[in-house]
């Protein structure tokens, strides 16, 4: 592990643990066994080391959900895959949320780009499910995009729950999710 990555790991651990407003540089560079001089070195600001954590966090979440789209066959089992692995993901992550979630981050525009970013991901891993079941004659789609952005609006509403629970089953409950999705819940 380089100094970089050290600092980064060192910075990701202290905003689990404390949040991003709580956590100092001078705290980082003690974690990191490293000077002050040599996180400024690398980052500028600890705002310039979250989006560093951030990038990477987001990267490492996009390539396993690219993994879980290609090891799925059919339209309805990538869509069931994305969403476990997706849900996993968060809850991975979920010790690092508490840096996230602080609204003090809300001024940082480079969070507001990676939350646009990773929507406007979501909704096209999600078109691109809808176009393929639809190809194959397994959907009937109307309307892709708003369907698209359903879909994906409606994974991100039970994110947080998915994220901090430790009773809640994730494939059962994506079952139950995908179920609605695929059969509704009017009675035919």
């Amino acid at each position: 592990m380089d100094e970089r990555d050290r600092i980064i790991e060192s910075a990701r651990e202290l905003f689990a643990k404390y949040g991003f407003k709580k956590t100092t540089m001078d705290e980082i560079a003690s974690k990191s066994r490293k000077g002050k001089s040599t996180l400024y070195y690398y980052f500028k600001s600890k705002e310039e080391i979250l989006k560093a954590i951030v990038d990477i966090e987001a990267e490492e979440l996009k390539s396993k959900l690219e993994l879980a789209l290609k090891e799925s066959s059919s339209p309805q089992q990538k869509l069931k895959n994305y969403i476990i692995t997706r849900m996993k993901a968060m809850k991975a992550l979920s010790n690092l949320y508490v840096a996230f979630k602080d609204e003090y981050l809300e001024m940082y525009d480079f969070i507001n780009q990676v939350r646009k970013d990773y929507d406007d991901y979501e909704i096209g891993v999600f078109e691109n499910i809808l176009k393929n079941g639809i190809n194959e004659g397994i959907f009937d789609v109307k309307d892709v995009y708003l369907t698209a952005y359903v879909m994906a609006m409606a994974t991100k509403g039970i994110e947080y729950k998915f994220a901090t629970s430790n009773d809640f089953e994730i494939e059962k409950n994506v079952e139950i999710l995908v179920n609605i999705l695929f059969n509704g819940i009017v009675v035919r």
